[in-house]
């Protein structure tokens, strides 16, 4: 494993030392990234190095932070080619521990607090979250307060309680649970692993770049499509890139990132439209894909940049679209996705209906999560949409409709 060399502001530059747990910027509130000396790592860390590792998130060792790790068998999860898309691949993050892609960073962050012999961790989460830091927390034996919107899925309640943490449900979004957090944390004395308010989530989720390029033989694809909450995955694997690209194992080649959201609260695909460096909270944040209700991403700024700067795109989808995706991908692929992940579909349809994507380009579709976190979710939308079976669909005579 790597020392870290210093945690550097994206905003600002400051660098500062990773001796003792650090949250942000003090100088102006900005994401801190942690450094590693790659030109030293370059010497002894070479692709081949990679062969029969341990089929985990920690096979990348050398630039993960140089600390005994607290894993549950996290990250390096299968890469599916499409059984009806060609040249598409759906990168299946619900195998994880917990059922979702937070496993990665919650991994990388209890890791560091039991380093830093931190014992109290809190954590403002929409579920899946929330999920992973009471499991990891429980494997490093340190407590961890959650604060949940109450009508978050049952699944994700349940496996908190159930791993000992102490759960707290509000009566709103993850926003309020945020400034809850905020409030009591230094009269509580607990640490803040928030959404990008720590630096080793990201290392975590990092990792998922890794794997793209490991796992396509370090051939990038021509996109990347990711449903974008806090957006945390984006920023880690936009990271990997820049640092394989410094190991010397990638060029300057980039895929077009995509975030997608949905409709009900798309603060990141408004800010796009409308050619702005950071978005704006989003009003009466409401969509069954609760890991998507986040009314404004810390790191929108660096989000939005990594979007310009790879030639993506962001857009939104509707809650309609995301629940046919998901069953489609069910029923064709064999995935039961989260509806975060059946978003990444939705978004490559419309994707590819506007010639953004051609049928040649090989693009990536993430699946962050589980749809089995969602059971009581998708069952209330089931019905909702179709309290009565309808006849199945027959194509006659080019003719397609129900009879």
């Amino acid at each position: 494993m790597a020392a870290v060399a210093y945690l550097e502001c994206t905003r600002c530059g400051e660098r500062l030392s990773a001796e003792g747990p650090q949250t942000v910027c003090p100088k102006d509130g900005g994401v801190l990234y942690v450094r590693y000396d790659l030109k030293a790592i370059k010497k002894s860390f070479a692709k081949a190095s990679l062969a029969g590792r341990v089929p985990s998130m920690w096979r990348y060792a050398e630039v993960l932070p140089d600390a005994e790790p607290v894993t549950l068998g996290e990250g390096f999860t299968p890469l599916l080619p499409s059984r009806e898309m060609p040249n598409v691949l759906i990168k299946d993050e619900g195998v994880n521990p917990t059922g979702s892609f937070k496993a990665r960073g919650l991994s990388a962050a209890v890791t560091m607090a039991r380093h830093y012999e931190l014992s109290k961790l809190a954590i403002p989460s929409a579920g899946n979250a929330a999920s992973a830091l009471a499991a990891y927390s429980a494997a490093a034996r340190i407590e961890a307060h959650i604060f949940m919107p109450k009508d978050v899925p049952m699944a994700n309640r349940v496996e908190c309680e159930s791993y000992g943490a102490q759960v707290n449900l509000v009566d709103g979004l993850i926003s309020d649970c945020a400034h809850i957090v905020a409030e009591r944390k230094g009269l509580e004395g607990w640490f803040d692993v928030s959404t990008l308010k720590e630096p080793f989530r990201v290392e975590g989720k990092k990792t998922m770049g890794y794997e793209v390029a490991e796992q396509l033989g370090w051939d990038l694809p021509q996109g990347i499509i990711y449903p974008t909450g806090g957006g945390v995955g984006l920023i880690g694997m936009w990271k990997a890139f820049e640092e394989m690209q410094q190991l010397g194992w990638l060029g300057s080649e980039r895929p077009q990132m995509v975030a997608v959201q949905s409709t009900g609260c798309a603060p990141i695909a408004k800010a796009w439209d409308e050619a702005k460096s950071a978005s704006e909270v989003w009003a009466n944040a409401a969509t069954i894909a609760a890991g998507l209700r986040v009314p404004k991403a810390y790191g929108d700024y660096l989000i939005l940049d990594i979007l310009r700067k790879s030639g993506g795109v962001a857009l939104a989808v509707t809650d309609a679209e995301i629940m046919h995706a998901l069953r489609h991908w069910a029923r064709v692929e064999g995935i039961f996705a989260a509806p975060e992940g059946a978003a990444a579909l939705a978004a490559y349809r419309k994707l590819r209906a506007s010639g953004f994507f051609g049928p040649q380009d090989k693009v990536v579709l993430f699946n962050t999560g589980s749809g089995l976190k969602y059971l009581d979710v998708i069952q209330g939308e089931t019905k909702a949409v179709s309290p009565t079976k309808s006849p199945a669909a027959r194509a006659i005579g080019g003719i397609i409709g129900p009879y």
